[in-house]
């Protein structure tokens, strides 16, 4: 059974399909995943998709880049959304100097929010980078000598000597579908690296789909068996193995049981 930690369900391109989505997800061996928020609102369905599905979870958060155009009170409502069921970590959060939609400094401000309400709800915190590989490393140190960490690099690009850091701040690290992309070698290297123990799997749709399926919108949680099998090649497992631990990984890191799909 594979636990896809990183989705967008809540999304339109869903709306007329998503329960199709869900059964083909199932169908799949897709037997958990998170839906992350990216705004106020997209956390609060987010948490109406766990309380509808089986087997789904929800991540509440600001994104980046959805922060200058946030309302006022969007934050307290984030604040009161975490002690909603099912909720399991706090994102998606980060910071991105690609896209210019929001000041940095404000990045900044809110990456911190984030890290702080996560460290006291003992939570994980859902991490979104895009060139600004440095800048998120300062954030976590500094974060990380105020006490220990819990979080995941989501759709990790990075390479191996920020995926070694990452990691010995406290954090997983999740691959999406671009590592199945023919010009990742990298990326796939990368994956060869990581502990057993802190690797996890993501689809990110509708975003990223993976080959063979690549261009493919939109992307989908059943997908994420392309993904699997493309790490458990790289690193010489079965994908039987890989999804395995990568499912173990994911109940953990979220306080999930292994038998736990309510």
């Amino acid at each position: 059974m594979l636990f896809d930690t990183h989705t967008h369900l809540d999304q339109e391109e869903f709306d007329a399909i998503r329960d199709d989505v869900i059964q083909q997800a199932r169908k799949a061996g897709v037997s958990r995943l998170v839906v992350v928020g990216c705004t106020a609102e997209s956390s609060r369905q987010a948490i109406c998709l766990a309380g509808k599905y089986e087997g789904v979870y929800a991540a509440v958060g600001i994104q980046p880049n959805y922060l200058a155009e946030a309302q006022a009170d969007a934050w307290s409502a984030i604040e009161r959304l975490v002690g909603e069921s099912k909720v399991v970590a706090i994102g998606e959060t980060g910071l991105d100097r690609y896209w210019d939609h929001t000041p940095f400094a404000l990045q900044q401000e809110y990456f911190d929010r984030h890290l702080r309400l996560a460290e006291r709800h003992d939570l994980p915190f859902v991490v979104h980078m895009r060139d600004c590989e440095e800048d998120i490393l300062q954030m976590l140190r500094e974060a990380r000598r105020r006490g220990p960490l819990k979080g995941i690099m989501h759709s990790y690009t990075g390479d191996e000597v920020m995926a070694a850091e990452c990691i010995e701040l406290g954090l997983h690290i999740s691959f999406a579908g671009m590592v199945t992309f023919k010009k990742s070698t990298a990326l796939r290297e990368c994956a060869a690296t990581i502990p057993t123990d802190r690797l996890l799997i993501e689809t990110d749709s509708p975003y990223l789909s993976p080959e063979p399926v690549r261009g493919k919108r939109p992307n989908q949680p059943a997908y994420l068996k392309h993904t699997a099998a493309c790490i458990a090649e790289v690193r010489g497992v079965s994908l039987a193995e890989l999804a395995a631990q990568t499912t173990q990984n994911a109940c953990q890191l979220f306080g999930i049981g292994t038998n736990d799909r309510s």
